[in-house]
């Protein structure tokens, strides 16, 4: 292959980021994130979704201490919340893509991210009274971002470990 991919190019140089500069994250930035995330796929184009970001330092360091493991959120230029209609049958599916094109998106713009889980977190409810979110949405993701102030790349499995093309066989050694 000799042709250059972008989009895999910017997916295979994403990494999980939690250490960030003070630099904030421009509008221009933010208003495309949030466009990727309303234009991701839905199972029959339901968009069960709510999407917003949290830029307001006091709102960010309420999120992270209501956070399991997301501490880091408190220090991040900006959290992007994506909340899901519990009502429609793929919303955690549909969720989980505009996650996934917000942090892409973030990553094509030098923005380190990292997503921190929501949905079925104890406190799921208590970011969504925070926010001000109705039911019968409920959290699905948080994604922290801003500018890396580190990036640490973790191990990966290697893809003859899980790969498989019609059905599942090991590679051998």
């Amino acid at each position: 292959m000799n042709s250059m991919n972008l989009g895999a190019t910017i997916i295979k140089s994403r990494r999980s980021v939690r250490s960030y500069t003070d630099k904030p994250i421009s509008d221009e930035i933010i208003k495309e994130t949030l466009e990727c995330g309303r234009l991701a796929p839905t199972a029959m184009n339901l968009q069960p979704w709510l999407i917003g970001v949290v830029t307001d330092r006091d709102l960010l360091k309420q999120i992270a201490d209501l956070t399991d493991h997301g501490k880091f959120i408190a220090d991040s230029a900006a959290c992007f919340v994506t909340c899901g209609d519990k009502g429609a049958k793929y919303y955690l599916e549909d969720c989980c893509a505009a996650t996934m094109n917000m942090i892409t998106c973030l990553q094509a713009y030098g923005v380190g991210s990292c997503w921190v889980a929501g949905d079925k977190k104890e406190y799921g409810p208590k970011i969504c009274e925070l926010l001000e979110i109705p039911p019968p949405y409920v959290l699905t993701s948080l994604i922290a971002a801003g500018y890396p102030k580190e990036i640490q790349v973790p191990k990966k499995k290697p893809g003859k470990e899980i790969f498989f093309t019609n059905r599942w066989k090991p590679e051998e050694e």
